[in-house]
């Protein structure tokens, strides 16, 4: 029975059960298709082991030791993890290539009874169609960014656009980290790959010929660049800007980063990133504030001496101007959401331009 083989652009989704990435965890971990479980045909170890001899003893040797291998994790993960599927079940399955790995489990699962597709090129023929959206080709997305000061709630808003019905992509959400020094969260980010792999996995979820809201970010969040042709877009993207009291911003600040305020050796700790900038003096008086748990004072002394300056310089040398701005007195749930209506009321005017 010959394997049914689909190109990844032709894929229809919903038609089936699950999709199978049956490279190695590592592989996996790396960068997948959104979406996929990893069932490894081999482990870490094993696939290591298969490409060593490969290059350095014998091609039909290492064939042999790769297809028991498989052989046997493809008998487990079916014992184990497919064992409850029904006759119906639909998966896709792919590998690195489409080659030896994804073949050998499809027709392990075809020989039981199942209906296997593969995907055609495998991984590397998916991250091609990824990089040719994130890389080669300017993006046309109708983009419209959430600017603003440190502290005015960002974040926050885009979520209550969300709940308008309003399209948004969360970068920061996306890249696992809040986009500043101080901004990084316990869990760690995902790899520069896998995330260009979850923001083509957003837009493609999203109509293109409607108004996309991001928050304005730099080209790096954390350890993760922006990709160019989505870079691009945000460049040149129409601006809303958020305005509220730096006190104000100071007490929203305080509150939203809990995981900081609640643990001062490890906001000292980030504060040790801004010595480059600010000098040793000055971030030393810094972590006394912090030790001392005036958290607001501090969060103005940050505004005022950092991040509103370059939050200043950037504006300036942003091509785009600010198109609207929405004042807040207080950056709370309810202004927020009325910001958010704003904003919505605001979609038909700046779709036109």
């Amino acid at each position: 029975m010959q394997l049914p083989i689909i190109n990844f652009v032709e894929i229809d989704f919903d038609k089936f059960d699950m999709i199978i990435d049956v490279r190695s965890p590592l592989e996996y971990q790396l960068d997948h298709i959104i979406g996929s479980t990893n069932l490894p045909a081999l482990s870490d170890a094993e696939r290591t082991e298969v490409g060593t001899i490969y290059k350095q003893e014998s091609r039909f040797k290492a064939r042999k030791i790769g297809a028991a291998r498989i052989a046997r994790n493809v008998a487990s993960h079916v014992e184990n993890y497919l064992f409850e599927k029904d006759r119906e079940w639909r998966p896709l399955i792919y590998c690195w290539r489409g080659g030896q790995r994804s073949f050998s489990f499809a027709t392990i699962l075809s020989q039981i009874g199942w209906r296997p597709t593969l995907l055609y090129g495998g991984y590397k023929k998916y991250r091609r169609e990824v990089v040719d959206v994130m890389h080669k080709n300017h993006s046309d997305l109708k983009l419209i960014l959430i600017s603003g000061y440190t502290g005015t709630g960002k974040t926050e808003l885009l979520n209550k656009l969300k709940s308008l019905g309003i399209q948004i992509i969360d970068l920061e959400n996306l890249a696992n980290h809040r986009g500043s020094v101080l901004g990084g969260v316990t869990s760690s980010q995902p790899s520069q790959k896998l995330f260009e792999s979850l923001l083509f996995k957003k837009i493609s979820s999203l109509n293109p010929t409607k108004p996309i809201f991001v928050e304005a970010e730099s080209n790096k969040i954390g350890n993760i660049t922006i990709p160019p042709a989505f870079w691009y877009a945000m460049k040149n993207a129409q601006k809303i800007e958020l305005v509220a009291p730096i006190k104000e911003r100071a007490r929203y600040l305080k509150k939203s980063y809990k995981d900081l305020t609640s643990n001062a050796e490890r906001l000292c700790h980030r504060l040790d990133f801004l010595v480059t900038q600010q000098g040793n003096k000055r971030v030393a008086e810094w972590k006394q504030l912090a030790k001392k748990n005036q958290f607001e004072s501090l969060a103005i002394q940050l505004m005022e001496l950092h991040y509103d300056t370059r939050y200043l310089k950037s504006r300036s040398l942003s091509p785009i101007s600010i198109t609207h701005q929405i004042k807040l007195e207080k950056i709370t749930n309810n202004e927020l959401l009325k910001a958010a209506q704003k904003v919505k009321s605001l979609v038909g005017l700046l779709d036109e331009k």
